[in-house]
C-alpha cells in the first residue's frame, strides 16, 4: 500500500543546513510513498489559508529525490498546483513559529481525520514553555510569570533567564543577574528594567533558573517514532548566554548520557500519546554538573542534518524509514 502526503512549510524561513530537504529527498523513494506534495507559507497565493484561515484549497509542489536547499528558490517559484488537503492521505508539518491556534484549527479541520505528523493540537500543548511543568523533575527551578511581581519574586531567589511563550530560536530571551538585566546584548540596571517592562504589554513569560555553566553547551536530543536518533551539543558564541545556532552559536558532536536517556523515556509515551512523532528536547549542565531539561520542541525539528554530519550516520535515512512505519503501522484507510 502506498500513500500520498502533503509537507506544510515555509521555504521562506530555511537557512542552509535545513534537514527538511534532504528529509523530503529520501522520504520520496521510500516504496510506501505514493506522492510527495510541498506547500508553503512563504507562496503568496496561500496567504488566504496561512493568514486568513479563509480557503480550503493550497498551491502546491511536487517533490522529487533531487530536492535540495540550493535549488529552494528556483523550485517555488515554477509552476503550482492547486489542490486540497482532502487529496492527500497523510499530513506532515514541518513549519516554523507563529503557528496559532486559528491555523492548527484549520488544518486539523480541513484535514478531517486523516493522520498528521505532527498532530497541530499536539503541537500547541507539548510546545508551549508551559508544558515543562510536567517535567520539573528533569529541569531547573523554573516558574509561570504572570505578572512583573512574579519575576521579581522568582529573581529573589535565584539568577534568572525569562522564555516569553512565544519565542523561539534564542529570540526575546532575557537574563537578569546580579541586578542587571541582559537583553539582546544589552545590560540595563535591574530598576531601568522593571520600568521598561511596566511600559508596554506583559502576556507572561516562563522564569527559569540561570546556570552558569551554559557555556558548556545546550545539548540537542532527536527522537523519531520513540527511537532516540543522536545529539548535538551547541555552544554559545564568546561572551552570549544564548546557544542557539541562528544567533551565532557552533555545534559538535554529542553523546547521550543515561540521565537524558531517562528524560527521553518519560517524554516519549506522552507525547505519543499528543500525536508527537518527531520531536527534540534541549539540556544544559546544572550547578551540580548534571544534564537537566530546559527546551521540548515538537513543531519544526531542527538539528537532524547536524546529527548526520557530526555522527557520520545515516540519520536521515533511518528518520525518513522511522516516519513510514509509523505511517505503515497504521494501516490508514485510502
Amino acid at each position: 500500500m502506498t500513500y500520498r502526503m502533503l509537507v506544510i512549510t515555509d521555504h521562506e524561513t530555511h537557512k542552509p543546513g535545513e534537514s527538511i530537504y534532504p528529509l523530503l529527498s529520501c522520504m520520496t523513494k521510500n516504496r510506501a510513498c505514493a506522492s510527495l506534495d510541498i506547500a508553503s507559507r512563504g507562496n503568496g497565493k496561500n496567504a488566504s489559508f496561512f493568514v486568513n484561515n479563509s480557503t480550503q484549497s493550497l498551491y502546491v509542489h511536487e517533490i522529487s529525490s533531487d530536492f535540495t536547499f540550493e535549488k529552494k528558490d528556483t523550485f517555488f517559484s515554477v509552476a503550482e498546483r492547486k489542490t486540497t488537503l482532502d487529496a492527500y492521505d497523510i499530513i506532515f508539518l514541518r513549519i516554523d513559529r507563529p503557528f496559532s491556534i486559528l491555523l492548527a484549527k484549520h488544518i486539523r479541520t480541513l484535514a478531517k481525520t486523516k493522520l498528521i505528523i505532527n498532530e497541530p493540537a499536539g503541537i500547541l500543548k507539548t510546545g508551549s514553555k508551559k508544558y515543562l511543568l510536567n517535567y520539573q523533575d528533569f529541569c531547573p527551578p523554573l516558574k509561570i510569570c504572570r505578572s512583573i511581581d512574579d519575576i521579581k519574586e522568582f529573581c529573589a531567589r535565584y539568577p534568572t533567564i525569562l522564555k516569553p511563550f512565544e519565542s523561539y530560536g534564542g529570540k526575546g530571551i532575557i537574563r537578569i543577574t546580579n541586578d542587571i538585566a541582559t537583553a539582546s546584548g544589552i545590560d540595563y540596571p535591574i530598576d531601568s528594567y522593571w520600568k521598561i517592562l511596566e511600559q508596554k504589554p506583559f502576556d507572561g513569560c516562563l522564569a527559569m533558573k540561570y546556570l552558569k555553566d551554559v557555556h558548556l553547551g545546550d545539548k540537542r536530543i532527536i527522537v523519531v517514532n520513540k527511537t532516540i536518533l543522536g545529539a548535538t551539543l551547541r555552544r554559545p558564541p564568546e561572551h552570549s548566554f544564548i546557544c542557539n545556532l541562528e544567533q551565532g552559536g557552533s555545534s559538535e558532536f554529542a553523546t547521550i548520557d543515561d540521565r537524558e536517556a531517562c528524560i527521553a523515556e518519560a517524554l516519549t509515551p506522552q507525547l505519543i500519546k499528543e500525536g508527537i512523532l518527531f520531536y527534540g528536547f534541549d539540556t544544559l549542565v546544572d550547578n551540580d554538573g548534571k544534564r537537566v531539561l530546559s527546551e521540548i520542541n515538537t513543531l519544526n525539528v531542527g538539528g537532524l542534518y547536524e546529527v548526520e554530519y557530526h555522527s557520520g550516520k545515516p540519520v536521515i535515512k533511518i528518520a525518513s524509514d522511522l516516519i513510514w512505519d509509523y505511517i505503515i503501522e497504521k494501516k490508514l484507510p485510502h
